[in-house]
């Protein structure tokens, strides 16, 4: 396994194991036995823990788990803690162990399919406790087969160990997957043969993404670099990188934004009697020229790659409703959410002068906009189509969160999508959304940099040069928390504000100014959903997905602050709450004090096939609880120091 291979399987490894570690594992306390024999090698051939899954496992006759009254099957599907059976797990002698095929080759192969569970006898003894090293990586307990997990702790967990009974085996990516398979059935009592292929599949397309990278050129800007920086993607997701219905990488690599990628969009014109369209869509004509008696409309190449064969495109093609006319003068970067492109204003940002974060300079001149275009591909939870109902949801809601911003006090920015044009009998198909560029929105002298890539890093990453991290992430909570939770509680508007979906201005020293916020499909308003739910889904992304790991990257750099990280964010909380004439937010209080908050367990929708609109959450600790955090010091005093000007 080269260093490349190695690269790769590292980070695929880590989102799954956060899913199997937040979903289907507990911390496991485990004493330290004599004389316990170290990781086996790897077998003739192979890298170490290539070979198949061994180690305790519940019998499949053993009958389910009860806890607090409710099946193992009830309790996943609600949200229960499952522990372990009454059969007590052991590990298989050579009667019960799955023989491993001769060929190493075969053997790598049978990994691709979930192995059956192992039978184990009842009245087998437990094995031994695995050591506890004395610089202990942290050991889980599996909730339904009750084996014992490894991993090297920390901002990303790593390295994880299977415990067999006598030592710990290394788990390579297709071993783990195969160890989540099998947990995932036993908890569920579901099979789910596609999604360990698209777990398979999402460790190829990093790879494929890490060998391209090698020989491709980063862009120039600061901000576009952290657009195209998330190779890893979403911590939380069994399968971030899986392509699903794109065809092999070497068919959308030129595509990726992890891959640097930048291209043309082909232009269109469509029939005006064939137009379907709202807002304004005047940034759309001024693309280019459509001959008379047509409008323009922008193609994701990619997507015309996909539904060109499709006897519905033939036909508008043959019938005059749409005729090629080229490609755009200026070449697309892909975004972070692939199937939404940055076009630069009249001068590309990646030919101009270089863009530092210490050089106050812009991303992007006047004219700059984003395309969200309909993606005939699964990405994470969803096929990437822009639906009829989500646009006309997006029209009714993107009003509404402008207006909301452009009341507030603050600098935080929304980027409105204000039009969107596509065909008729082709409307999903071909729809496209346009959306503000950042230029119109940044505060002056500010860069720009996505919120999901201070954890991932990326070259140019503010959080390489700070040297007081309880200010900076003071400046980071002033920038995020007060809008959004303005938003809710005075204009009834929910901010899907994920990590994807949140910029940062920075300053010369790279200390956040401005929060810029995208995404109308996500945003909710409490006129069209209850107020319950609507506050949940902002909990989630508000603490959960965004501040939780910006904070876990901080604590990595500066392990001394992690505590006190969460008293500063804490005390923002309690602040944002008495701001002046801002209306009273019951759930605020409730948001301090519960000891859990809603976290979304991405393994279990997929393994179970539940919609991407509707996934299902789990109960996560909650850092911003009274337990969590610690008495105000001298370091977290001094943080106020560092509050931005633009601060409210």
């Amino acid at each position: 396994m080269n260093a490349l291979t190695r690269a790769a399987d590292a980070l695929a490894v880590t989102p799954l194991l956060n899913c199997l570690l937040r979903e289907a594992a507990e911390p496991a306390d485990v004493p330290e036995p004599a004389g316990a024999a170290a990781s086996p090698a790897a077998l003739p051939g192979e890298a170490p823990g290539a070979g198949p899954i061994v180690g305790p496992a519940v019998a499949p006759g053993a009958g389910p788990a009860v806890v607090n009254g409710a099946s193992r099957g009830a309790a996943v599907q609600g949200l229960v803690p499952v522990g372990p059976t009454s059969a007590a797990p052991t590990a298989p002698t050579a009667s019960t162990a799955p023989m491993a095929p001769a060929d190493p080759a075969a053997r790598r192969a049978a990994l691709t399919v979930p192995p059956p569970l192992i039978p184990v006898p009842q009245d087998r003894p437990r094995p031994p406790d695995p050591p506890f090293p004395s610089a202990p990586p942290s050991v889980y307990r599996l909730r339904a087969s009750g084996r014992l997990l490894r991993v090297r702790p920390g901002h990303r967990p790593s390295a994880p160990e299977l415990w067999t009974g006598r030592s710990w085996r290394p788990l390579p990516h297709a071993g783990l997957v195969s160890l989540a398979a099998q947990e995932m059935r036993a908890a569920t009592g579901t099979p789910n043969r596609s999604l360990p292929a698209e777990m398979a599949a999402s460790r190829a397309a990093v790879e494929a993404v890490l060998t391209t990278r090698v020989h491709a050129a980063p862009p120039e800007d600061p901000w576009l670099r952290s657009e195209q920086a998330l190779v890893m993607g979403h911590p939380f997701h069994p399968a971030p990188k899986a392509r699903s219905g794109g065809g092999p990488p070497a068919s959308w690599l030129r595509y990726a934004p992890e891959a640097y990628a930048r291209f043309p969009l082909v232009l269109l014109g469509v029939r005006e009697d064939a137009v379907v369209e709202d807002g304004d869509t005047r940034a759309l004509d001024a693309l280019g020229e459509a001959p008379p008696g047509y409008r323009l409309l922008p193609a994701h190449p990619w997507q015309l790659e996909l539904a060109g064969g499709r006897p519905e495109m033939r036909a508008a093609f043959a019938d005059g409703r749409l005729v090629r006319l080229g490609h755009t003068a200026r070449q697309a970067r892909p975004t972070a959410s692939v199937r939404t492109v940055f076009v630069p204003g009249e001068t590309p940002c990646e030919t101009g002068p270089r863009h530092r974060t210490e050089g106050h300079r812009s991303p992007a001149t006047a004219g700059d906009l984003f395309l969200k275009f309909s993606l005939d591909v699964q990405i994470t939870n969803d096929v990437r189509r822009m639906r009829r109902h989500e646009l006309r949801h997006v029209r009714r809601t993107d009003p509404l969160v402008t207006a909301a911003f452009a009341a507030m006090r603050g600098p935080a920015a929304w980027l409105s999508e204000r039009c969107y044009r596509t065909v008729d009998g082709l409307f999903e198909t071909c729809a496209v959304l346009v959306r503000d560029g950042l230029s119109r929105h940044l505060l002056p002298g500010t860069t720009a940099v996505l919120a999901a890539a201070l954890a991932e890093g990326f070259d140019g990453n503010p959080l390489d040069r700070i040297a007081e991290p309880l200010a900076w992430w003071t400046a980071y909570m002033r920038c995020v928390v007060p809008p959004v939770l303005e938003a809710f509680a005075r204009y009834g508007v929910v901010v899907e504000c994920h990590l994807q979906n949140t910029l940062i201005a920075v300053d010369a020293q790279g200390t956040p100014v401005q929060a810029v916020f995208r995404d109308a499909e996500g945003a909710k308003v409490l006129a069209e959903m209850p107020r319950a739910p609507a506050w949940r889904r902002l909990a989630y992304c508000l603490v959960v997905n965004n501040l939780s790991d910006v904070a876990g990257a901080l604590a990595h750099r500066f392990p001394w602050c992690g505590a006190e990280l969460w008293a500063v964010a804490r005390d923002e909380f309690e602040r944002c709450g008495t701001l002046p004439g801002l209306p009273a937010l019951p759930e605020l209080g409730a948001l301090l004090a519960s000891p859990t908050l809603p976290g979304k367990a991405n393994l279990l929708s997929r393994w179970i096939g539940a919609d991407g609109t509707d996934p299902r959450y789990l109960p996560v600790p909650n850092p911003l609880a009274p337990h969590s955090v610690t008495a105000p010091g001298p370091a977290r005093a001094a943080s106020r120091s560092g509050l931005p000007p633009s601060a409210p």
